[in-house]
């Protein structure tokens, strides 16, 4: 084992609803509940768990229904200023979602805007990271040919070519639910397949700390 941490290092998750999980405003903490009830805190204790001689800070930024643009209009003060030691970045899911639940007068990101934006957020932060992780959107449907599948699975090829160009640590989420539903149903970990249940969430943990060498 690995890890890809150093001790008493920052590790700053952004994101969405996925991330976000109830987590304490300005800024998720450890103390009481305040990372939240998903994936972030999971990693958090699983880290404290395996690895008490490497103590990492995780902080949690996520926001409910962010997109792209959202993480633009709110990066300088919830990653910039924070001055984290690693990054993790999971954005995505709502960009194509609002594409497809008819909310009316809701302007589209289109995946060439998903990937100008994100990257040019990734350029400013990039230099001042000693590491980062770019996880992908998802979509719990095992039907490749489903159109929010088939266009989820655009908008994580664009994360995966931003990974290898920002020199990223790269968690495919929507693989590692792949493996999952494999086995057994969507209906076993949502009913909306997108936000999951706590076994879901341990899906992504263990995908990001496969990931980080754990």
């Amino acid at each position: 084992m690995s890890i890809s941490f150093k001790p008493n290092q920052t590790l700053l998750f952004i994101g969405d609803s996925i991330t976000d999980c109830g987590r304490t405003r300005p800024i998720g903490q450890r103390a009481g509940n305040g990372l939240g009830s998903g994936y972030v805190s999971f990693v958090d204790s699983i880290l404290g768990a395996a690895v008490p001689e490497v103590p990492v800070r995780v902080l949690n930024l996520g926001c409910s229904g962010n997109r792209v643009t959202n993480l633009a209009e709110r990066w300088h003060a919830d990653v910039l200023d924070l001055k984290p030691d690693w990054l993790s970045v999971m954005i995505g899911i709502n960009d194509v979602w609002r594409q497809f639940d008819g909310v009316p007068g809701m302007p589209q990101v289109a995946p060439e805007q998903y990937e100008s934006i994100y990257r040019d957020l990734l350029a400013q932060t990039r230099p001042q990271l000693e590491g980062l992780v770019l996880m992908t959107p998802y979509y719990l449907e095992t039907n490749l040919e489903d159109p929010m599948r088939t266009k989820m699975d655009i908008y994580s090829a664009i994360t995966r070519k931003l990974a290898q160009e920002f020199d990223a640590i790269f968690v495919d989420t929507q693989a590692a639910f792949d493996q999952y539903l494999a086995q057994r149903p969507t209906q076993s970990l949502c009913s909306d397949r997108v936000h999951p249940n706590g076994v879901g969430h341990m899906v992504l943990a263990r995908a990001f700390l496969t990931a980080v060498g754990l």
